[in-house]
């Protein structure tokens, strides 16, 4: 990806400091979505530290003439499995209303391109049960379904958001 791309005009830029805040409030509400509420401070210093230290992964956001419509998290992580730095996209997020417009796959395209820069060896995903919609947009884009169950538990008691994922 270079400095930006565009597609169907759609604008994807890598998130700074100055767009932190643009950051902040599309995680909330993506997050909210999935009736996830982390407390706004410990959101805010995710985003902070991704900002400031590429080593945990880059966020890339989505503009549309005249605000940001999407929002992209990948985080990175050194992975045995993989024997390299590979990316977990943590989130995908496109406003309701631009929805089914190329959004989700211009930013999922510009993750895939960046990882690829950064001499990544994959690009991991999950899809949370009641979001199956999702799923032709990663085929497309070439990824492959593994059959795993994810598990999850919290380690701190102070901020620890503990999402239901059974259903």
């Amino acid at each position: 990806m270079t400095e930006s791309a565009v597609v169907r005009n759609v604008t994807v830029v890598p998130a700074t400091p100055a767009t932190m805040e643009v950051a902040v409030n599309l995680f909330r509400v993506q997050l909210g979505e999935h009736e996830i509420f982390p407390a706004e401070q410990a959101l805010r210093e995710v985003t902070r530290t991704v900002l400031s230290n590429s080593s945990h992964g880059f966020i890339l956001l989505a503009w549309a003439e005249p605000e940001f419509i999407g929002i992209a998290y990948a985080a990175a992580h050194l992975s045995a499995e993989h024997g390299g730095t590979v990316g977990w996209l943590e989130e995908l997020y496109v406003a309701p209303e631009r929805r089914g417009q190329g959004v989700g796959s211009t930013l999922l395209a510009a993750v895939i391109s960046r990882a690829q820069q950064l001499d990544w060896r994959a690009v991991e995903l999950e899809v949370v049960a009641g979001h199956e919609r999702a799923v032709p947009l990663y085929l497309r884009h070439e990824f492959l379904p593994v059959s795993r169950a994810r598990f999850t538990r919290a380690c701190t008691a102070q901020g620890a958001v503990t999402p239901d994922y059974s259903a």
